[in-house]
């Protein structure tokens, strides 16, 4: 059955209005269709509520501060990171009420440890990622706070079989030595394939003993990043499907093939004021490919399909609507799994 979900960014800071929108509208997903409900991230909240601030919130003893250029390591816990942990709170407390008497697939997206290390500076330096140490340290706290955090989840909607969305939308620069130094003048040094499979390995095992039934890594824009990722123990990869191109989706079809499941992030619908929201093309941005690569449409039915992050001014009534544009389409996806 194919299914739905999101990759956790919404709009508004209302978490208690936005988790019931979420639950309540994937949940009442049609019978052809899966719904997948997940943890919001709301950035409008400021630095403390986006991406980075909720991954920052996780880790286990590795404190962290706002500075000048974002968040950095700090020697002890501070009024930033407790504001960020209280944003945390706050949403599971959200969770417990939407989500009340909900038995089914929940997915907790996360940033990964690569992007965050990325993104985030030393307390004294360069970014995370340019210390090898500090970075194994980054992939070990944030793998704990995860589980945990699934624990969190879990204990808070006991029907939930929780699925983790490990979202590393700078893994590609990563792994090609492209992120920038703090000077600007050269880019730090790149992380080898085989150190991020192992790293992501050691991740996904320990959120699956944190009571995660599957763990899926999401490459971002990038089919790049996808080798490293099929060469860990993750249980699937995502990535951002429009504009890949041929090559993209022969990795694509060599890892459905090899066993992992894809969650396919699709474009938004296309609009116009005589034809609406075009439903068909956006499961054409799937299913088109995936035919030409040789795939039967039967492996359609395992196929995730994530609502892409809403544009930085849409409003909570935009991303509902996409959300459910997107389950029209998943239903399209389904009829052409069974033809």
């Amino acid at each position: 059955m194919t299914a739905v979900s999101g990759v956790g960014p919404w709009p508004g800071t209302d978490a208690l209005e936005a988790a019931t929108t979420v639950v309540g509208d994937l949940a009442d997903s049609p019978g052809e269709v899966e719904g997948a409900p997940f943890t919001v991230l709301l950035p409008a909240r400021g630095p403390w509520g986006d991406a980075t601030g909720a991954a920052v919130a996780l880790l286990t003893d590795l404190p962290a501060e706002l500075g000048p250029h974002g968040w950095k390591l700090a020697d002890r816990p501070g009024r930033d990171l407790e504001r960020a942990r209280s944003y945390a709170r706050e949403d599971l407390d959200a969770l417990a009420v939407a989500a009340h008497g909900y038995h089914g697939p929940f997915v907790v997206p996360v940033l990964g440890p690569f992007s965050l290390a990325a993104d985030v500076y030393l307390a004294r330096g360069d970014r995370v990622l340019s210390d090898p140490g500090a970075l194994r340290d980054t992939v070990a706290s944030t793998a704990e706070g995860v589980a945990h955090r699934v624990a969190e989840v879990r204990r808070v909607v006991p029907g939930a079989d929780v699925r983790v969305l490990v979202h590393e939308p700078l893994l590609a620069p990563v792994l090609a030595g492209a992120i920038p130094g703090f000077s600007g003048r050269s880019p730090l040094r790149r992380v080898h394939g085989p150190v991020v499979a192992e790293s992501l390995s050691a991740l996904a095992d320990t959120v699956r003993g944190g009571g995660a039934s599957a763990v899926v890594v999401h490459g971002g824009t990038a089919w790049s990043a996808l080798a490293a990722v099929r060469e860990s123990s993750a249980d699937g990869a995502a990535l951002a499907i429009a504009g890949i191109g041929e090559r993209g989706w022969e990795v694509l079809a060599g890892l459905v093939e090899g066993g992992q499941a894809l969650w396919a992030e699709l474009p938004p619908q296309a609009s116009s004021q005589c034809a609406g929201p075009d439903v068909v093309g956006q499961a054409d941005a799937l299913t088109r490919p995936w035919r030409a690569v040789g795939l039967t449409a039967a492996r359609l039915r395992d196929v995730v399909l994530l609502a892409a992050a809403p544009p930085e001014h849409a409003t909570p009534d935009d991303a509902r609507g996409a959300l459910a544009g997107l389950v029209r389409a998943a239903s399209i996806v389904a009829e052409r799994a069974e033809s």
